[in-house]
């Protein structure tokens, strides 16, 4: 139950942190309907039914791709500018139960990016929203930004030994879009780069969202999302426990 407060508080304080963000607005509600509206110009000329909800999709989770890489990124470097980080590494808690809720909330503020981008093109562009699945569209959207979530979790720790790691965050976005087809099939990448595309939560999720709205096998994708959310909450609890004792030897937690 102190397990559950925890989460159920930190993910109350950082959704009332990001309403706050200009950043953030412009991220999850604005960027996800400039990438919406150039994927649907490239796409609208394709003769496949689905194409344009094919792109709506992947423009989706594109937006919740960047929500969720730069806050949970930007969440140590917040706290380390605001003098709170030692409080948080001080904590009788593990930081990495300490900063989940955190993450799970960039993650989850995320999905307007995917509502955003779905009624824009529905009344915009006059994409019918008729899901083959709906259920399990329903499921596979929750259970892939939780997923997120848990990879963002992952990358927010090494933040706390690198001060600069935001650039990393600059760097990771557009591979990432591109391994994970989220506009485009990964069957137009080279050979070499498929696994690294199957170890992406976002590749098996939006596979997953697609599926459930367009029709083929949904419950594949979405088992591979949630084994590697496991797999990104045990990576993360390893690497933030490293990366604190790194930063507290080598005396670079503090900014103040």
């Amino acid at each position: 139950m102190r397990t559950l407060r925890v989460i159920a508080s930190g993910f109350r304080m950082n959704l009332k942190m990001l309403g706050t963000s200009s950043f953030f607005l412009l991220t999850s509600v604005v960027q996800p309907i400039i990438f919406a509206t150039v994927a649907f110009y490239m796409f609208r000329s394709g003769g496949r039914n689905g194409t344009l909800l094919y792109a709506s999709l992947g423009a989706g989770m594109m937006g919740v791709w960047s929500t969720t890489l730069f806050g949970s990124g930007g969440m140590i470097q917040w706290q380390r500018w605001q003098g709170t980080l030692e409080l948080g590494a001080a904590a009788p808690p593990a930081i990495a139960l300490i900063y989940l809720p955190f993450s799970l909330a960039n993650a989850f503020t995320g999905m307007y990016a995917m509502a955003a981008t779905l009624v824009w093109g529905r009344v915009v562009f006059g994409i019918p929203l008729h899901f083959a699945h709906p259920w399990l569209f329903a499921l596979s959207l929750p259970a892939t930004v939780i997923a997120l979530g848990l990879m963002g979790l992952v990358l927010a720790s090494t933040f706390i030994l690198y001060r600069h790691a935001n650039a990393l965050s600059n760097l990771l976005e557009y591979p990432v879009w591109i391994a994970s087809g989220l506009v485009f099939s990964t069957s137009l990448l080279p050979d070499w780069t498929r696994p690294i595309s199957w170890c992406l939560p976002p590749y098996w999720g939006v596979l997953a969202i697609r599926h459930a709205a367009l029709g083929g096998d949904v419950r594949g994708p979405l088992g591979m999302v949630l084994a590697l959310g496991l797999a990104s909450l045990a990576i993360s609890s390893v690497t933030f426990r490293w990366f604190e004792h790194a930063a507290r030897a080598r005396a670079t937690l503090s900014l103040t």
